[in-house]
């Protein structure tokens, strides 16, 4: 499979690994829309809503609440978005889920200073 995520996920491709358990891998996004844009992913490959369980669906929102506890304490966003994307506007055809954090005021940030922050 050519995969993107699977190859993150087998560490094929590096990334900024924020949080892994057993079901899923959370990283920052390389190409941020905010500081501290991180992608949720569960490591068993789901093309993307229609196609995930809903354990799985489960278990991804509440590492979703544990990452967004953690960003809001450690980059004092003003607000947080969670996205997920299906049919043609999903660039990468495995199920993920962003949170992009808010700012009343830009952050400037590297993606290594947020993830020495993160992790």
């Amino acid at each position: 499979m050519d995969c993107l995520f699977c190859k993150i996920i087998n560490k094929e491709i590096p990334s900024y690994k924020i949080y892994e358990d057993d079901v899923v891998y959370a990283f920052l996004d390389i190409n941020p829309d905010s500081v501290g844009h991180t992608l949720i992913i569960p490591k068993k490959h789901y093309l993307d809503l229609d196609d995930i369980d809903s354990d799985t669906l489960k278990h991804i929102m509440e590492i979703a609440k544990i990452l967004k506890k953690r960003i809001e304490e450690k980059l004092n966003c003003d607000g947080l978005t969670l996205i997920q994307n299906s049919g043609d506007i999903q660039e990468v055809k495995h199920f993920h889920l962003h949170l992009k954090p808010f700012y009343n005021n830009k952050k400037d940030k590297t993606l290594e200073e947020v993830y020495e922050l993160l992790k």
